[in-house]
């Protein structure tokens, strides 16, 4: 479907808001399901790879939320992916520390209470997980990245009192959210969890996700976190999708393209209408910025 929307595009053709699902963004009686625990407040997020420094560190920052991030902020090296899963699940047993060789210093959790709520980003439908074959193919990185936290760590989330909860990079389409939904289901089923223990916010970084956005909460409203506002994917996106028409489409460089710009203004500002209007939460999109112990 994705290559199918590239030709149409590349081709001349548009976005738009889709007329099949035109019932879905007029019925207003629908909402998403109330915030979980641990997701109530999320008015400072921080993100970062997993690590077994970043790890202790990210989970005793300050910040409500940390994005345990096995997408962009990581290489997908097969011990990176093995030793994040690791590193999440001992920290949970409170089993993590970390003493750094070069300067002796010692790493330690603070209390489970003053810790910040993990919330794991898992690879975008478009990757695969070569080291694990399923009928002789290469795996989905999604479903590698997110059942095996799930499956180890799920439980272990609910008996601290919070749950499974996921970000979602790097989709296109509302039928993306619902293959999300569908393995949410499926794995929820599998393990004896009430459906609806998961919880997901959707980075909303590509411009076709933009046009269903309302589709996409509605895909996953028993499971959905959110929407958030991803501001250099986005640009990548339009510049990517939009690659084959020539002047209609270039951008001035990319620092010069900020929040303001009446499209990206255009983008947030739907962003969080949509958000509100569903009872969903809106997140602002990432800074780059190194938080400094001084």
């Amino acid at each position: 479907a994705r290559a199918e929307r590239q030709r149409k595009l590349s081709e001349g053709g548009t976005l738009d808001f889709l007329p099949e699902t035109a019932s879905v963004r007029e019925d207003d009686s629908w909402r998403v399901s109330a915030p979980a625990p641990g997701l109530e407040d999320r008015r400072v997020e921080i993100t970062g790879p997993t690590d077994r420094k970043m790890t202790i560190n990210a989970l005793n920052s300050g910040a409500k939320v940390w994005l345990a991030d096995f997408e962009d902020a990581n290489t997908p090296l097969w011990e990176n992916m093995i030793e994040g899963q690791l590193n999440l699940k001992d920290a949970l047993d409170r089993k993590i520390d970390f003493v750094d060789p070069k300067s002796g210093k010692s790493y330690s959790l603070k209390d489970d209470a003053e810790l910040a709520t993990v919330v794991v980003r898992p690879r975008g439908w478009h990757m695969e997980e070569k080291h694990v074959l399923v009928d002789g193919e290469p795996m989905s990185g999604s479903l590698f990245d997110f059942g095996l936290y799930f499956f180890h760590c799920a439980q272990r989330q609910l008996d601290k009192g919070k749950g499974p909860y996921f970000y979602l990079p790097k989709m296109e389409s509302h039928l993306e959210a619902r293959l999300w939904n569908d393995a949410f289901v499926l794995a929820q089923e599998t393990l004896g969890i009430p459906t609806g223990t998961i919880r997901a916010t959707v980075l909303i970084e590509t411009i076709p996700a933009a046009f269903e956005m309302e589709e996409i909460l509605y895909e996953l409203r028993d499971h959905s976190a959110g929407l958030n506002a991803g501001r250099w994917d986005y640009l990548f996106s339009v510049i990517k999708k939009f690659r084959d028409r020539g002047s209609d489409f270039i951008l001035p460089e990319r620092n010069a393209i900020t929040m303001t710009a009446p499209f990206m203004r255009a983008y947030t500002e739907l962003l969080v209408r949509t958000c509100h209007k569903r009872g969903a939460h809106a997140i602002g999109g990432m800074a780059a910025f190194i938080p400094s112990r001084r």
